[in-house]
């Protein structure tokens, strides 16, 4: 009993350390939440402009562009898997793997061969363990990114783009004719959505805040001509879509890895009210084996010196 008491002890000692280091990562993740969501409503104002901007010089100037041509015939696409460089976010990681395979399998069914671009260390893991190809891959910031991590993204995929579409709409070799993205959508603390999108060739999307109805847009007019003002505007906004879904899915991992430690840190709770039960109940039966076995001595010593008598 002596020897069980000790490894009980040793595993609620063991226990103990562990919940302190998940409760330290919880408070961590929590205190970055709120700096993540405030990095994603900062830019916010400047990602609707910028797609204010781009819809009305869509609107009002027909112009040619290489990322918005579609492409007649499209046979190769690229995919951005936007995943984390660290683990312990509980599923997060997996489930924007997963769903990337459905986009993959979707695409592969549509005749397109995929190429794989890939955010973050769990990712490039992922395809690594699996012996699959990775075009390019980016990590390092997953949980703090910066606007240079999205144009760096941003100007391999529209170059990839570029060149797909360079003859005619037909695939060179490097080049693709789509540009999908998959990413985590930051609903809310408990609910984190992965998320899939097209980015090239482009389709301008409004924004989550809608204009007021009575809202008068603005005019605009370009200077020096509508196609040069297109081909500073497009790329920038394709950064910036890249660099939105890149702060959404760093305050989801934040999410994620919050609820993940604060689950382990109740498990550790838990193991350790059990460990202690289960401690106490063998001290007491280590104990009651010792009274009995000092009763049984002191009856047979009395029993010798009776027949002795």
């Amino acid at each position: 009993m002596a020897v069980s008491l000790r490894e009980y002890r040793a595993r609620i000692k063991s226990t103990e350390s562990m919940k302190k280091i998940t409760r330290a990562m919880e408070l961590i993740a929590a205190s970055r939440i709120i700096k993540a969501q405030q990095r994603a409503a900062e830019a916010a104002p400047y990602a609707r402009e910028l797609t204010r901007a781009v819809s009305a010089l869509a609107t009002y100037a027909s112009v040619d562009h290489p990322l918005t041509t579609e492409p007649e015939n499209p046979t190769r696409a690229a995919v951005l898997i936007v995943t984390s460089d660290r683990g312990l976010a509980g599923a997060y990681s997996s489930s924007v793997l997963k769903e990337s395979e459905r986009l993959c399998e979707r695409l592969r069914s549509e005749g397109k061969q995929v190429a794989a671009y890939i955010s973050g260390r769990k990712g490039e893991a992922y395809y690594r363990f699996r012996e699959r190809p990775i075009v390019e891959s980016w990590s390092g910031f997953s949980d703090q990114p910066r606007y240079e991590n999205a144009k760096a993204i941003g100007e391999s995929l529209i170059k990839a783009f570029v060149e797909g579409t360079a003859e005619g709409g037909e695939a060179v070799e490097g080049g693709v004719d789509e540009v999908h993205l998959v990413y985590t959508q930051f609903r809310s603390m408990l609910v984190q959505e992965p998320h899939s999108v097209r980015l090239l060739p482009l389709e301008v999307v409004e924004g989550e805040e809608k204009p007021d109805a009575d809202e008068v847009l603005p005019l605009y007019e370009f200077e020096p001509s509508a196609e040069e003002v297109l081909d500073a505007l497009l790329p920038k906004y394709v950064d910036s879509r890249i660099f939105y879904a890149l702060l959404q899915a760093s305050a989801s991992e934040l999410a994620a890895r919050q609820k993940a430690m604060k689950s382990a840190t109740d498990n550790a709770e838990e193991l350790i009210k059990k460990f202690t039960r289960i401690a106490n109940q063998a001290r007491q039966a280590g104990i009651t084996q010792e009274i009995s076995e000092i009763v049984g001595g002191v009856n047979a010593l009395a029993d010798a010196t009776a027949q002795s008598e």
